[in-house]
């Protein structure tokens, strides 16, 4: 497995408080603004469009909490803490710490059967009939219902979880009603349904293909080698919108050193191809690419 020297790697190991804050300020821009032109402008397309777009956004909240569990996002533990449990991890319900956790060990196992992501991508390649049929139940929204369902279902048991599970669910719902309350005061109730219609219908698409994309069917997934048993996908700006906000498409570069800010990567990745560390390792071009990869 490829190493830089520590002087070499230093310069891309710099978290940067600034950069932070100002990904962390993009990505409540960006859904902001998504918001803001559906508002303006209300139309079937701009509906579908900011639909879509939205459920990058998530994609891109959940991101951010993945960064601040690295604690790579800021300099202070204690920033990276704050944003996750309060700025990002809320929008989804998700339990940071509990995630995290699970991640760690992920990075720790990749591949193998300890690792707790396994089961996302440890049957590919598979047909193209299969793959289909999978993003036809994201797409229509039966995955999405289903994890809606299990997120209300947990609400609704609030007092019956254990205190960190709780406390996840109730910021979550503390500021998902929120952003609903702030919708309704500006009087436009209305586009909160978009923000769910992304969840439901767009959110599970996304985070598949991402996963997809991340690990499987990659060169060797038993590898102890992130250039084997890693993927990094090559993106065109929107479709990072969309499908790998804040550089995650540079996943490769996340597993050799996940102590590299987000905001590093490509640079990371640009100093790697340099070096000639990439040399007969498949670099994907796209998620077409990827995906039409993937399948037999």
């Amino acid at each position: 497995m490829t190493e830089l020297e520590a002087n070499d790697l230093a310069p891309y190991l710099k978290r940067s408080d600034w950069r932070g804050a100002w990904v962390v300020c993009c990505q409540w821009g960006v859904t902001f603004g998504l918001f803001v032109a559906v508002a303006m402008w209300p139309h079937p397309l701009t509906v579908v469009i900011g639909t879509v777009l939205l459920g990058g956004r998530q994609l891109g909240f959940f991101v951010l909490t993945h960064e601040s569990g690295h604690r790579s996002l800021f300099r202070s533990p204690r920033l990276n803490d704050f944003v996750s449990t309060w700025l990002t991890s809320p929008f989804n319900y998700t339990n940071g710490r509990a995630y995290m956790r699970e991640h760690l060990a992920h990075h720790q196992a990749v591949g193998t059967e300890a690792d707790p992501d396994l089961v996302n991508y440890s049957d590919y390649p598979i047909s193209t009939r299969r793959l289909k049929r999978k993003l036809k139940r994201d797409t229509t929204g039966q995955t999405g219902w289903r994890n809606l369902k299990n997120i209300y279902a947990a609400i609704l048991k609030l007092n019956q979880q254990d205190p960190e599970t709780r406390a996840a669910l109730v910021r979550g719902l503390a500021v998902n009603s929120a952003m609903l309350g702030v919708m309704t005061i500006l009087g436009y109730p209305w586009l909160y349904l978009l923000w769910l219609a992304a969840s439901i219908f767009v959110y599970p698409a996304v985070i598949r293909i991402r996963q997809i994309a991340e690990h499987a069917a990659v060169p060797d997934l038993s590898s102890d080698n992130p250039l084997h048993n890693t993927r990094t996908t090559i993106a065109h700006p929107l479709i990072r919108l969309l499908l790998c906000p804040h550089q995650v498409n540079f996943h490769v570069e996340h597993h050799l050193y996940a102590s590299v800010p987000i905001y590093r990567l490509h640079a990371l990745h640009a100093e790697l191809k340099r070096r000639g560390e990439y040399e007969g390792i498949p670099i994907a071009e796209g998620y077409v690419s990827v995906l039409r990869g993937v399948t037999t």
